[in-house]
């Protein structure tokens, strides 16, 4: 599966990125005005971004356990209004993951900061926006365009 991946992934980055950006006097690749230096092929819509929480450096584990009976009760509110997907426990036991139903980060954050413990500032978050595997359109390009 890996050698797909590259062989879809490598000649798709690198036609987005000629596609993309233009040649520098030097003949190297520039990117566009405000560009994020990763060719736009390569960037999937956002379905979902996933948010791994943490406690904040500091924070007790007493001072999470007496937030958990409102923090369950809230983050299941999220899961049955179709706001959280799935959400799981951090396999080194350091907090957990959500799979939220948001196109932004932004959205995810709003989402995020009605849950009680971070109104009361006690966990770190990382949102990472994710979509579709982009090396599938390479199946058959045609039918995505």
């Amino acid at each position: 599966m890996i050698p797909f991946l590259m062989a879809a992934v490598l000649p798709a980055a690198a036609l987005a990125q000629s596609q993309a950006g233009t040649l520098s006097p030097s003949g190297a690749q520039t990117q566009p005005a405000g560009g994020s230096g990763v060719p736009s092929i390569a960037i999937p819509k956002t379905t979902e971004v996933i948010v791994i929480e943490t406690p904040k450096q500091g924070v007790t584990p007493q001072q999470v356990i007496a937030v958990i009976p409102e923090e369950i009760k809230a983050t299941v509110k999220l899961y049955l209004d179709g706001k959280i997907r799935q959400w799981y426990s951090r396999g080194d036991g350091k907090g957990v993951v959500f799979v939220v139903d948001a196109k932004t980060e932004d959205e995810a954050r709003v989402i995020m900061e009605t849950l009680p413990l971070a109104k009361e500032h006690l966990m770190d978050h990382q949102y990472i926006p994710v979509g579709p595997l982009m090396p599938l359109r390479a199946l058959n390009p045609g039918a995505f365009q």
